[in-house]
């Protein structure tokens, strides 16, 4: 599902902003971490800016489930099960979780997130 064009330019202006990257970086298929370099200090202030830019409350958790990915329910021999893929899409309905779900290694999650699932956490919570 494509974002729109109005998320996607606020969207990329918090990202530029808060990681010094360039615009041309910032695209749909970006990886946060991967692609842009995010740290996990930076999605304090990512996360900041969004809460700005949009006018909401983000939850740490609604992005960075931790507590899936620690629990020994939903995790065995380092790979998130499929009960702990079926939580995650539960709870990140925005986020593309397929290549995930191909090899589910915990250590890989961070590296998930992309500019447009980003768009699409927003926008669910601009609909809200």
């Amino acid at each position: 599902m494509p974002v729109s064009e109005e998320v996607f330019t606020k969207v990329q202006a918090a990202l530029t902003d808060a990681l010094g990257v360039d615009d041309s970086d910032v695209t749909e298929s970006a990886t946060l971490v991967g692609d842009l370099g995010a740290e996990s200090i930076d999605f304090l202030d990512i996360v900041f800016k969004l809460e700005k830019a949009f006018g909401i409350k983000i939850a740490t958790e609604d992005l960075f489930p931790k507590d899936i990915l620690t629990d020994s329910q939903f995790v065995q021999d380092g790979k998130v099960t499929a009960s702990g893929i079926a939580e995650l899409k539960k709870r990140m309905a925005w986020a593309d979780l397929s290549k995930f779900e191909q090899n589910p290694r915990v250590q890989d999650f961070g590296n998930l997130l992309t500019v447009s699932d980003l768009c699409r956490y927003v926008e669910s919570k601009v609909a809200a």
